[in-house]
């Protein structure tokens, strides 16, 4: 239990965090757009990258730096423009519309939402190598029990941003909150982008 209990603590305070992720999945759900599969996605590549390094990978990336720095350098293009993205939004901002005419194809919020998840190298750091090594030090068995509290944490994160964001949905009726919150994405992406290119 307590391998459990520590997994779920170790992930929670790797995956709660304002980052592109995050962002992403919260406007889905202020949106009501495509939450549920958005969440799986999001909860399930977690799930195989914990796995992933539990089995070993994290030590298999340490080893070979150059696929860390491929997803650094793609992750910042990705950010920058993201940011630009949200940025244009910014300035055309509207109040909150559920109308399934102007929804994001499921197929572009399902790209979107694995190009944030798999370009981010610190998904690596954090996920595959670090909760890895954390793990690795619990035994044969218990390094499993630990990846399955971490796993836990990420769906209970991303079901909780996903389908809590609509509660703020009455704030989000108004063209300045939009505004507010893309603004607040553009920056963040732009400087988790600048960051990863000076990091």
């Amino acid at each position: 239990m307590t391998d459990l209990i520590a997994g779920f603590l170790s992930g929670a305070a790797l995956i709660i965090a304002i980052g592109a992720q995050n962002s992403f999945v919260m406007r889905q759900g202020l949106r009501r757009e495509h939450v549920l599969p958005v969440v799986l996605v999001c909860a399930g590549a977690d799930a195989l990258l914990i796995g992933a390094g539990i089995a070993g990978l994290g030590a298999l990336i340490r080893s070979m730096p150059v696929v860390l720095d491929l997803a650094r350098y793609g992750g910042a293009a990705f950010l920058l423009a993201y940011g630009c993205v949200a940025a244009r939004r910014a300035l055309l901002a509207q109040g909150m519309t559920v109308d399934s005419s102007v929804a994001t194809p499921l197929g572009a919020a399902m790209a979107t939402c694995l190009a944030f998840t798999f370009l981010n190298p610190h998904v690596y750091l954090d996920t595959v190598i670090l909760l890895g090594a954390l793990a690795s030090q619990r035994g044969t068995n218990g390094r499993w029990i630990f990846g399955g509290g971490a796993a836990a944490a990420s769906f209970a994160w991303f079901f909780a941003l996903g389908y809590g964001a609509r509660l703020l949905g009455p704030i989000f009726t108004r063209p300045l909150a939009w505004r507010v919150l893309d603004s607040l994405i553009a920056v963040i992406m732009w400087g988790l982008g600048i960051a990863l290119l000076v990091g």
